[in-house]
């Protein structure tokens, strides 16, 4: 994306007179971006960010912005961890966790960022301060490819010429955080180069929950008359303590309180990518993008425990699974475990994920009138590789009086995993817009999708399905749509556009509701999932009335609907919070109203984005969830229109930032979110989490062009509230006297930071 003023300069004999023109706002159309389109041209919302609208809101991460700033989106705070949301937009989610439908595409420099082996998306790995621009894509753009069924965002990272200069920043307050981050830019018009280097470190607002991050970004560019070429270095070493839902009895006793712990994520990822572009002609233009990409995750989850004391008799002194009632636990050597032999009342679950990718994407641009009418057609394709080796193991475990956990040193056979994974994705695009006339342009759109899944099981049990598979899954998907601008002050878009997601290695080796998977840490050879696919319409009027109050005024009023048909769902089952299967569902559906006015005038620019939606399951069928207090023999009923969980239906934003004098800016924001079901209560049988309202400031003073210093504070009527719900087994952990089976992932409590800026 990228923001250009348009200027007209007239003169007469006396005078040179300059007559100021509208601004324009050209956004990217495709993942690699290239010179785009006028945002009025697009049929569908886009929203934008800029480096100076997160540096000035001091967000922690491009997640934390659109919370607080987007219309449409929310974010459950299941893990507790500022850099591991679950970001929901349109009841779409892209989240670093596994067991989460992924119906969003994320892309960074125009490289597919949903990893390979789940389509999970680690916001960790993203650097906010090297940021330049986002744009955040409405409905199911074929374009942008794979998961694209609610959404597309797109990142684009500073380079020398687009950000210069040097920035050293350095803030701390509460929960221990501070952080530090050096940011350099430089170009000579020919060459330059932009570094990035920051460290976050906290104790976190709940017990046992520090967070250290160190994130490295680096570009050297080109850039000449016709081209420009970025080649971009990618590191980071982050160690994430991400503690998960808590009992709401003990929330309600101790709201700094953990279930168990640690619940442990490292990521360490190098990325190294070549981007550009060059005009051949004056009306073509050609982008490309090719990237090797190496991701290694570990996690550590220390949790409660399904084992016990075998009950049947015949199995007396030895340890069974399902509470004691099921089959004898048998060992990684292939012996069964006596309980005399082993701790009991916990687990540890470990795994580590090497993703290892490399691809790359080519378009070209046409900016050709055609019968002599504006045109723009963009053609394009790519190609993504990734060879994946997954290994998961359950060590028996027992607790320790904070709810800690220490080894035993027996892992159980049945949770050992030991998988290979090859992953391609071919995709084919292309899109059109026909300018009419200088008011009405018409765009169509179309991409086919080519995925190969090859799973190779490394540790096949005897007697036992293997996990090997061959999966191919493709599709065609259009799109076609229209914008009219009656005005200037007032515009029409209409687009209707379809999508699709193939089943991930993840979903396909955990399909079973016999024999359900603690994700991340096991999987079983499994039925076959069929791919998601996303049909949206979309319409409404937008404009800009800034002429009227001297400013700007940008406005929005539209509906939308999409249709997931053979949606694929994480039910929940078995005794701990992340046990369950993941299946089909026929169709599911999100409709609703979205409502935006954004504008600046003077020293004071403000918002407000209000969204309806409606998230209902539109095939009835029956889930697992054992642990649901509503529940009858352990399954719940779901019926046509019922809510799909953790979605709210209403969701409110206002902000707003004032400049009372020159180098002075405040700023608050407010965040509104209505009830939502917890995961789970797919059948809406038990209550819901309550609604919750959180107020935030932000200010900025800055001295000179050389010295700022800033301040943020977070839910500053310190409102205690709920963004996640599930349920689970609490009193082998808690004792008898907690029988309430609800899990909540609670929002922070009142905080505040303060810090300095440094700039030459």
């Amino acid at each position: 994306m990228l923001l250009i003023s348009a200027g007209a300069q007239a003169a007469d004999e006396n005078k040179a007179e300059v007559q100021s023109l509208e601004t324009v706002e050209i956004v990217g159309e495709t993942p690699i971006g290239g010179s785009g389109l006028p945002a009025d041209k697009i049929p569908s919302p886009v929203q934008t960010a800029t480096s100076e609208q997160l540096d000035r809101t001091e967000s922690v991460s491009l997640a934390d912005y659109m919370r607080r700033f987007l219309g449409s989106v929310n974010i459950n705070d299941a893990q507790n961890n500022p850099f591991q949301p679950d970001v929901q937009f349109r009841g779409f989610t892209a989240s670093p966790l596994l067991g989460l439908p992924q119906g969003l595409s994320v892309y960074y420099n125009g490289i597919r960022f949903n990893e390979p082996f789940g389509d999970t998306v680690n916001w960790d790995l993203v650097p906010e301060g090297a940021i330049d621009t986002m744009s955040l894509h409405s409905g199911s753009n074929p374009v942008y490819g794979l998961n694209s069924l609610g959404g597309a965002i797109s990142v684009r990272t500073k380079t020398g010429f687009t950000a210069p200069g040097h920035t050293i920043e350095v803030s701390g307050g509460s929960w221990g955080r501070h952080s530090q981050e050096l940011i350099s830019g430089w170009n000579n018009g020919t060459f330059g180069y932009f570094l990035d280097l920051k460290s976050f470190e906290e104790d976190g607002w709940r017990d046992y929950s520090p967070t250290d991050v160190k994130q490295g970004f680096g570009t050297l560019s080109y850039k000449d008359d016709r081209s420009t070429a970025n080649l971009t270095l990618t590191s980071n070493n982050n160690y994430l303590i991400g503690n998960g839902a808590v009992p709401e009895q003990l929330f309600k006793q101790d709201p700094e309180a953990i279930f168990t712990h640690p619940d442990r994520t490292n990521t360490r990822l190098f990325l190294a990518s070549l981007d550009g572009s060059t005009w051949l002609t004056d009306q073509t233009e050609l982008s490309g993008t090719a990237y090797f990409r190496q991701n290694r995750v570990k996690t550590f989850n220390g949790d409660d425990s399904d084992f016990d004391d075998c009950e049947a008799a015949g199995d007396e002194g030895f340890l069974c699974d399902d509470g004691g009632a099921g089959g004898r636990a048998v060992d990684v050597n292939g012996k069964d475990v006596a309980a005399s032999d082993a701790v009991e009342g916990a687990t540890n679950n470990t795994s580590q994920t090497h993703q290892r990718g490399y691809g790359g994407s080519l378009q070209a641009a046409f900016n050709q009138p055609v019968f002599g009418f504006d045109n723009r057609a963009v053609v394009g394709g790519s190609y993504d590789e990734a060879r994946v080796h997954f290994e998961s193991d359950t060590e028996l475990a027992s607790l320790t009086d904070d709810r800690g956990t220490v080894g035993s040193g027996i892992k159980v056979n049945e949770s050992r995993v030991r998988l290979n994974a090859k992953v391609r994705h071919h995709g084919l695009y292309l899109t059109d817009t026909f300018s009419v006339t200088d008011q009405l342009a018409i765009t169509a759109a179309g991409r086919y999708n080519l995925s190969f899944i090859n799973m190779q099981d490394q540790y096949p049990e005897e007697g036992e399905p293997r996990l090997d598979g061959f999966h191919k899954f493709e599709r065609f998907n259009p799109s076609a749509g229209l914008t009219y601008k009656f005005m200037p002050e007032v515009g029409l878009y209409g687009n209707y556009s379809e999508s699709n997601r193939a089943p991930t290695p993840m979903e396909l080796s955990c399909a079973d509701p016999d024999a359900p998977c603690k994700l991340p840490n096991a999987f079983l050879s499994d039925p076959p999932l069929d791919q998601v696919v996303a049909k949206t319409w979309e319409a409404g009027f937008r404009g800009d009335l800034g002429r009227y109050i001297g400013g700007k005024l940008n406005w929005s009023a539209g509906v939308f609907q999409t249709e997931n048909h053979d949606d694929i769902i994480f039910i929940s089952s078995g005794a701990t919070t992340n046990s369950g299967y993941f299946k089909n569902i026929d169709k599911t559906r999100r409709r609703g109203i979205e409502l935006g006015l954004n504008g600046e005038v003077g020293m004071v620019r403000a918002g407000v984005n209000y969204t309806l939606l409606d998230a209902t399951f539109r095939t009835p069928f029956t889930a697992n969830s054992p642990n649901n207090p509503q529940a009858v023999d352990g399954e719940v009923p779901v019926e046509k229109g019922d809510r799909i969980p953790g979605i709210p239906r209403h969701m409110l934003k206002i902000h707003a930032d004032v400049e009372p004098i020159k180098g002075l800016v405040l700023g608050a924001n407010m965040v509104f979110n209505s009830n939502q079901y917890l995961r789970g209560d797919e059948g809406n049988l038990d209550r819901p989490l309550s609604e919750y309202a959180v107020f935030n400031l932000h200010g900025e003073y800055r001295y000179n062009e050389h010295f700022a210093l800033f301040t943020r504070i977070d839910n500053l009527f310190d409102k205690r509230y709920q963004t996640f719900g599930t349920y689970g087994q609490v009193d082998g952990v808690l004792g008898p006297d907690f029988t309430d089976t609800r899990f909540i992932g609670v929002g922070a409590p009142r905080a505040g930071w303060v810090g300095v800026k440094l700039s030459l």
